[in-house]
C-alpha cells in the first residue's frame, strides 16, 4: 500500500496538459464523479428559497479568476520521500491568506476565504468569479448541503448566511465574541455554530433564532475549535481548547456525553489553563458505518470512542499535533495530517496504522478526500498542495 514517487525533475516544467501519473496516464483537469442514488431531501434546495433575507449592498464582482503559472505549476521533485502524484500551486486574487475553501453540494461552484474576510465565488466550468463578498476576519466557511448557499462565521461574533451568486443575506448575531466554527446539520434547516466564549448556539436558518444555546456547564471551558455531526443529524459533536469534546443530542440540544484524553486527566499537577494549552482538541468527527466517533488532539493522539458505551475504543498516537482528520465514508478507516507533515490512514476497528504518505518539508494545514476514497489533496506550510493516490486494491 505505497504510492510511486514523483523523481527527476525536468529541467524546464512541463505545461499541465502534459504531466503525467505514471506512463501514459493523463492528468483529467475535471473529474465528474457518481453522485450516487437521488436524495428525499433534496425537495430542501427548494425550501431555502422560501429564507428571508436583508437585503445587502452588492459588492463589485471582481473579474479575476484562477491563474496557473507554469513556471511554478508543477514540481517534479523535492527532498526527501515524496509520495504525492502531483504538486501545484495557484493564485487567486486573495490579498491575505486563504484560509478556506470549499465545493457547493452540486460541485458547480468554488469558494474561497481569507483571513481579511474576502470571500470569492468561481463557477467551476467557466473557471469565472460570479460573486465575492468583503466581511469581517473570517473564522470559518460552509456551503448549504442542499442549496446554493454559503455560510460564514466572523470574528465578531455574527454568523453570516449568503444565497449565490445573487447575494442576498442574512446574519445570525452570536454573543460579542468569535464565532469560531461552525456546521450546516444533514437536515439544512439548521445550523450549530461554537463560539470563542464557550457557547454553543443550534441556528434555525429560516426563522433566524437560536432554538438552543448551550452556556455554563453545559458548554465549553473554553474557545471552541471544531464541531462535527453524524450522518442523519441527530448527534452534534464539539471540540474545545479545555481539552474536552461534547457529545450533544440536536433534538433535545442536551450534553449526553464528554469526552476527554486518558493522557491529560492523568496529570492532576496541571492547571486548567496549561492543560488547555497543552492539548487542545483540533478535530473530530463520526464514522458512518460503525457507532464511533473520532477525535484528534494537539499532543498527537487520535482517540476513537465508542458511542454507544461512550468509552475509549483505541488510542493512536502521532509524533507531532494533529492538525485535521476525516472519516473515509462507508468504512472504519479515518484520516489524519499532522504537523509532522504526514497523512495517515488508520484503521478504527482494530486502532492499527494502514499506511501513511510523506512528501511535505513542513506541517500540513488542511486536507480533503475525494469522494471515492481515491485521492487525498493537502495543502501545506512549505507553500504546495500536493495529490496523493490513496485507492490500492488491498485496502
Amino acid at each position: 500500500m505505497e504510492s510511486e514517487s514523483e523523481s527527476g525533475a525536468a529541467a524546464d516544467t512541463p505545461p499541465l496538459e502534459t504531466l503525467s501519473f505514471h506512463g501514459d496516464e493523463e492528468i483529467i483537469e475535471v473529474v465528474e464523479l457518481d453522485p450516487g442514488p437521488p436524495d428525499p431531501a433534496d425537495d430542501l434546495a427548494q425550501e431555502m428559497e422560501d429564507v428571508d433575507f436583508e437585503e445587502e449592498e452588492e459588492e463589485e464582482g471582481n473579474e479575476e479568476g484562477w491563474v496557473l503559472e507554469p513556471q511554478e505549476g508543477v514540481v517534479g521533485s523535492m527532498e526527501g520521500p515524496d509520495d504525492s502524484e502531483v504538486t501545484f500551486a495557484l493564485h487567486s486574487g486573495h490579498k491575505d491568506s486563504v484560509t478556506c475553501a470549499g465545493f457547493s453540494h452540486d460541485s458547480t461552484l468554488v469558494a474561497t476565504g481569507d483571513m481579511s474576510g474576502l470571500l470569492k465565488v468561481w463557477q467551476v466550468d467557466t473557471k469565472e468569479e460570479v460573486w465575492s463578498f468583503e466581511a469581517g476576519d473570517l473564522e470559518w466557511m460552509e456551503w448549504h448541503p442542499r442549496a446554493p448557499v454559503l455560510l460564514a462565521g466572523t470574528a465578531d461574533g455574527n454568523t453570516w448566511m449568503w444565497k449565490v451568486p445573487n447575494g442576498d443575506c442574512k446574519t445570525f448575531q452570536g454573543p460579542n465574541c468569535p464565532a469560531t466554527c461552525g456546521r450546516v446539520l444533514p437536515d439544512g434547516k439548521r445550523a450549530v455554530v461554537g463560539y470563542e466564549d464557550g457557547t454553543i448556539r443550534i441556528w434555525d436558518l429560516k426563522q433566524g433564532n437560536a432554538i438552543y444555546v448551550l452556556k455554563g456547564t453545559e458548554g465549553h471551558q473554553g474557545p471552541l475549535t471544531c464541531v462535527a455531526t453524524n450522518q442523519d443529524g441527530s448527534l452534534i459533536l464539539t471540540g474545545s481548547v479545555d481539552c474536552q469534546a461534547k457529545l450533544v443530542s440536536a433534538t433535545t440540544g442536551k450534553v449526553v456525553g464528554v469526552f476527554r484524553p486518558e493522557t491529560v486527566a492523568s496529570q492532576p499537577n496541571l492547571g486548567e489553563g496549561e492543560e488547555s494549552e497543552s492539548n487542545s482538541v483540533e478535530s473530530l468527527g463520526f464514522c458512518s458505518v460503525m457507532p464511533l466517533a473520532a477525535v484528534g488532539y494537539l499532543d498527537g493522539t487520535l482517540a476513537i470512542y465508542d458511542l454507544s458505551t461512550q468509552t475509549l475504543r483505541h488510542q493512536c498516537q502521532h509524533q507531532s499535533g494533529i492538525v485535521q482528520l476525516l472519516w473515509e465514508a462507508g468504512t472504519a478507516v479515518v484520516y489524519t495530517c499532522s504537523l509532522d507533515g504526514i497523512v495517515r490512514l488508520w484503521d478504527a476497528r482494530t486502532g492499527r496504522l494502514l499506511t501513511d504518505y510523506r512528501g511535505h518539508t513542513a506541517e500540513i494545514l488542511d486536507f480533503a478526500l475525494s469522494k471515492d476514497a481515491s485521492l487525498v489533496v493537502t495543502t501545506s506550510g512549505d507553500h504546495k498542495a500536493k495529490v496523493f493516490c490513496v485507492q490500492r486494491p488491498d485496502r
